[in-house]
């Protein structure tokens, strides 16, 4: 929070303006210095101030001579609601400090005094954090859902082409294992692409790691659009190993990217508009594949390329991108650079909120060289458990049932008893209402602790899923049934973007300090891109085997990352990782409520 500072005149004034002094030393001191105000509002004695999450990091900064106050507060405090704790103010006239006491102060989260020049929008801000998204995020989201509508005219095409070109017809099977090649190869580029992202991430930096996205994304495209008048099922199986291979590095480094460009209290903010993308690019994939649109037998090609248009607009003013401040400062030692990069992202604000950003960069940059390597990740036992959360979290999210919801949600609601038509607009229902309850993430993340958001999302995503399964195996004996599972589908997918469809994406990035970040992420991407291709290869047979029971190792999932969460994971909203690292350094053994 941003405060205001009037020259106090006298001790009188400073008494009725500021706050009562210890001894009358003190007064004298905070007479000769500046009285502290709130903005527009003075301080007086006995009121009580309200202040937002991000209160706790104003330290006492008495070497600059600069009057502030300074929050005695634990972190684990500003996450209890509404509470009373004691304030230290500190005023300073020259090198001295004279010190006061105000009891009552009201710490509230988000308070209407949240809307501090650390946490505002600035246009560059924004060009980052909207460029990056819709240049990348949406791509990857786009290549996951286009394969769903004009499947059967792509497999038509593929026997076609193999009959023509090798005079080699595929029987039912051998399409299928050709077709399951095809969308799980797109899988295995993501997890290469995530495993690879900390290295790009690190070496070349994260503003540039997205570039490179940019550039395989635009290759992927080209030979999507080509395959046809090619007639080459090769360059297609290609091209989407490509895609595969952008969006893991999308999934890796855009999540770290974002939340290093962001302040502290707009990390959550920028943190789910990755997810908040991908899921995005499933619905625009799935209304540009729909049969009355590019999804048909002579336009496919179309529908998997289009994704290009969003990659070439947002990556033309690719100067205008800035590369992370944090990068630059504790891995590459660049500190005029850094400096120069955080004051175009944050506009307009004081010089004490840009040293304020430095100075935290400065405490990471003395510990950056302990661990950053993966050897050094997993063997280093106080990151043990923060490393398994961010793995439990992003390959539980695919385990969680999403993709197998979104993969065969077409055949799922025929089964429910729906038309193909219905059906296929139904699916396209389902996928609005994702990005629509996505586009609540940014608020959520600002209003909402992550833990009650997890906690909430996790247990109803599971016990819908359930419901599903058993309205399911029982369709055919209630009619009604039908429109069951498809409630309980929308239900999930209301639930589910509470809290298991975003805070994976950059919960790494609030667990791990700078040094570790990189290849913690990428871990965590790699598993959920291990899981995801697990679910895409195991789904249709498992489903052929158990019938709607397949369903109920999914809940099953959601509860154990419910459980996982209650246990072991500690509220990060509002605090650096360095305080949070303290929390689970102990493994299964940490205190992560120690301080309450």
């Amino acid at each position: 929070m941003d405060l205001e500072y009037v020259e106090a005149e006298d001790d009188e004034d400073a008494g009725e303006e500021g706050m009562e002094s210890d001894n009358e030393e003190e007064t004298t001191n905070a007479a000769k210095s500046k009285e502290v105000y709130l903005p527009g509002k003075p301080l007086e004695d006995g009121e009580e101030l309200v202040c937002d999450e991000s209160a706790y990091i104003m330290l006492h900064q008495a070497s600059t001579g600069a009057p502030c106050l300074s929050f005695d507060i634990v972190p684990d405090e500003l996450g209890a609601g509404r509470e009373k704790f004691p304030l230290t103010a500190y005023m300073v006239a020259g090198t001295q400090a004279a010190r006061t006491h105000v009891n009552n102060l009201i710490v509230m989260k988000m308070s209407n005094l949240h809307k501090t020049q650390e946490g505002r929008w600035s246009k560059q801000l924004a060009f980052v954090g909207y460029g990056a998204t819709i240049g990348s995020a949406i791509p990857a989201g786009y290549c996951v859902g286009v394969m769903n509508s004009p499947a059967e005219f792509m497999r038509d095409w593929c026997n076609q082409t193999l009959i023509e070109r090798y005079d080699w017809e595929l029987g039912e099977m051998g399409i299928n294992v050709l077709w399951s090649t095809i969308v799980s190869i797109f899988l295995v580029g993501g997890a290469i692409g995530s495993l690879t992202g900390a290295k790009v991430a690190n070496r070349f930096g994260r503003r540039s790691s997205f570039l490179y996205c940019g550039v395989i994304f635009i290759i992927s495209a080209m030979l999507f659009y080509t395959c046809r008048m090619l007639r080459s099922v090769e360059t297609l199986i290609i091209a989407r190993f490509l895609a595969g291979l952008a969006s893991g590095l999308t999934t890796a480094c855009l999540p770290m990217y974002l939340s290093e460009v962001a302040p502290l209290s707009m990390r959550g903010v920028l943190g789910v508009f990755c997810p908040m993308g991908l899921t995005a690019g499933v619905v625009i994939a799935q209304v540009f594949s729909l049969r009355s649109v590019f999804g048909n037998a002579d336009q496919w090609h179309i529908a998997i390329s289009l994704y290009i248009v969003l990659v070439l607009i947002c990556y033309a003013p690719m100067n205008y991108y800035l590369e992370s401040p944090k990068w630059l400062y504790i891995m590459k030692g660049d500190k005029v650079t850094a400096r120069q990069q955080l004051e175009k992202l944050r506009g307009n604000v004081s010089e004490n909120a840009i040293n304020r950003e430095i100075s935290e960069m400065e405490a990471e940059a003395n510990v950056k060289n302990q661990v950053s390597s993966y050897t050094a990740i997993l063997s280093d036992p106080k990151l043990r458990l923060p490393l398994i959360i961010v793995c439990a979290y992003q390959g539980g999210q695919q385990l969680s049932g999403i993709n197998a919801i979104f993969f065969y949600s077409v055949s799922i609601f025929l089964k429910a008893g729906l038309s193909a038509t219905a059906a296929e607009w139904t699916n396209l229902g389902a996928g609005s209402l994702n990005l629509l309850i996505s586009l609540f993430g940014p608020y959520l993340m600002a209003r909402f602790n992550r833990r009650p958001l997890f906690l909430f999302s996790t247990f109803f995503s599971g016990v819908f899923l359930m419901a599903f399964a058993v309205l399911l195996y029982f369709i055919d004996y209630v009619s009604w049934f039908a429109m069951g599972c498809i409630a309980c589908i929308f239900l999930y997918i209301f639930f589910f973007q509470f809290g298991l469809g975003p805070i994976p994406f950059f919960i790494g990035s609030e667990l791990f300090e700078v040094a570790p970040r990189p290849a913690a992420m990428s871990l965590g991407s790699l598993s959920s891109w291990a899981c995801n291709f697990t679910v895409g290869m195991l789904f249709p047979t498992l489903q052929e085997i158990w019938g709607s029971l397949v369903f109920i190792p999914f809940s099953v999932v959601c509860i154990l990352l419910f459980l996982l969460t209650k246990r072991y994971l500690p509220e990060t909203k509002g605090r650096d990782p360095s305080q949070v690292v303290k929390l689970v350094a102990n493994g299964f053994k940490s205190n992560i409520h120690e301080g309450k």
